[in-house]
């Protein structure tokens, strides 16, 4: 627990500090965004996400938050004891739906269903509660505008010759290795094919950037802890079967035993060295360590088929914005992905002709 030394920083607006020309760069970013997906659905013949469009699985389980945590945690959702049910989706991160042999870093995002409380704006009549992470810590960039030339960049080679990114994979995954050795990481490296072939249900995921927490604010990850997950941490998955590997390693992982994960949460407590608008800066563990503030559990199922695929990535949208204003997305990255988001989903239902779905507790996957 936190010593009364690191008392969090209590929550206010003024935390905030508004990016020169961040308009600017929301509506250039949208620009781009919305090329990607024009690229992309002309290949695949439907609207496809314009970032994280190809799913490993779709999980549907249950978000249990314990009685007895202590005030400073005890905030939002999280302010009394609940069981929820949610979807969870495990992506990566490009536009295109690439061979899993193009090894790119993955993302997880999980939407709590059945949420009450006061909305944020533009989630006024749904009653979910959205969290999007991603592999490691932080972001690949400090704030919005740093990362739209990389995300030109990205998009320059989507839909592009899919046997060079092979290619481009297998050098960065050397480099990256090389990058290991000596206790570096790049993460551009890793944007662009250096990622390890592994299980991502064994990878621990984080928000990158900050949130509201109630009366404070925190970061939040996702860490694997049944046995089954703990397992399978650094071990290689053989994807020479085919284009799907992860999706294939996934279903063998679910089909029999389902997994468990702790919803951790990292309080501010020093506005000096945990920044809100650089998401590149780590917040130190041992200034405020991450704490349980919830358990998701998956039960036994197929983790990805082309049924539940329909329902969760043709029909769903996942959105930091999509939840309570007592969790709101703070910092510049998540001030745009307001906008971005939005407009991603906008354009993916109008070229699919339906609409996107918040689903209520009852929505379910067929039977398999």
């Amino acid at each position: 627990m936190l010593s009364a030394s690191k008392i969090p920083v209590p929550y206010s607006d003024s935390l905030e500090t508004l990016e020169d020309g961040e308009a600017g760069t929301a509506e250039a970013l949208h620009d781009v965004l919305r090329g990607i997906t024009q690229t992309t659905s002309k290949h695949h013949g439907k609207g496809m996400r314009s970032v994280h469009a190809k799913s490993h699985a779709v999980l549907q389980g249950f978000f249990v938050i314990p009685a007895g945590l202590p005030a400073t945690l005890a905030q939002g959702l999280f302010a009394k004891a609940g069981q929820y049910p949610l979807f969870m989706r495990i992506s990566t991160i490009p536009g295109d739906v690439l061979d899993d042999k193009v090894s790119v870093p993955r993302g997880l995002a999980l939407k709590v269903i059945g949420v009450e409380g006061e909305r944020l704006p533009g989630s006024e009549i749904d009653q979910t509660q959205d969290f999007v992470m991603g592999i490691g810590p932080t972001f690949s960039v400090p704030k919005a505008s740093k990362f739209l030339p990389g995300l030109k960049l990205l998009a320059r080679t989507t839909d592009r010759a899919e046997w060079a990114k092979k290619v481009l994979s297998a050098v960065t995954r050397g480099a990256e290795r090389g990058l290991e050795v000596i206790g570096q990481k790049s993460g551009l490296l890793m944007t662009f094919g250096g990622y390890p072939h592994t299980n991502p249900a064994s990878e621990t995921f984080f928000s990158q950037t900050p949130y509201r927490y109630g009366d404070y604010i925190a970061k939040f990850s996702l860490v694997p802890v049944s046995q089954n997950l703990k397992a399978l941490k650094d071990v290689p998955v053989d994807l020479s079967g085919g284009p799907d590997g992860l999706r294939g390693a996934l279903n063998r992982t679910f089909e029999t035993r389902g997994g468990t994960w702790e919803l951790r949460a990292q309080l501010l407590t020093d506005l000096a060295i945990m920044p809100i608008e650089d998401a590149t800066v780590e917040w130190p563990e041992e200034v405020s360590p991450y704490v349980t503030i919830a358990r998701v559990e998956i039960h036994a199922q197929p983790a990805w088929t082309i049924e539940r695929a329909a329902i969760v990535d043709d029909q769903m949208a996942f959105s930091p914005w999509h939840g309570l204003t007592a969790h709101r997305p703070l910092g510049s990255i998540n001030r745009v992905r307001r906008y971005v988001y939005q407009m991603s989903a906008g354009q993916r239902a109008e070229i699919n002709g339906c609409p996107i779905h918040e689903p209520i507790a009852t929505t379910s996957f067929p039977v398999n």
